[in-house]
């Protein structure tokens, strides 16, 4: 009973990072294509290239998220050992660091701080 608990939570865990990775695919192909559609047809590169980098960072966060979560689920339930934990805490340090840094890209500002349009109180 308990064996297949873990191998069916083990599939779950491998289908969240296999979304992952086609988020990540899917959401950088619209982006090139859409950039590609900006740069040629509507000609305003400078306008496209920031798009691009907004659209392909929103894509790599969304699929790190499912990444993180089939980690997390394969890490808890699936392989409990000392390596598999350093190795995950490794994954969602880089993956903070990433996001934050991504956010900062994408919006201006980092996550803590007000949006340029909304007073401060």
């Amino acid at each position: 009973m308990l064996e297949h608990f873990k191998t069916t939570v083990g599939a779950i865990g491998w289908t969240l990072e296999g979304i992952g990775v086609l988020v990540i695919v899917i959401g950088s192909v619209i982006a090139i294509g859409r950039f590609l559609r900006q740069c040629w047809i509507d000609d305003e590169r400078g306008h496209a290239y920031h798009e691009f980098r907004v659209g392909l960072g929103r894509s790599i966060l969304v699929g790190l998220e499912f990444l993180i979560a089939g980690d997390i689920i394969r890490t808890v339930v699936v392989d409990q050992t000392l390596e598999a934990l350093g190795s995950l805490a490794i994954i969602i340090f880089l993956r903070i660091v990433l996001s934050f840094s991504l956010f900062l890209e994408i919006e201006g500002r980092w996550p803590w701080q007000p949006p340029a349009d909304r007073p401060r109180a």
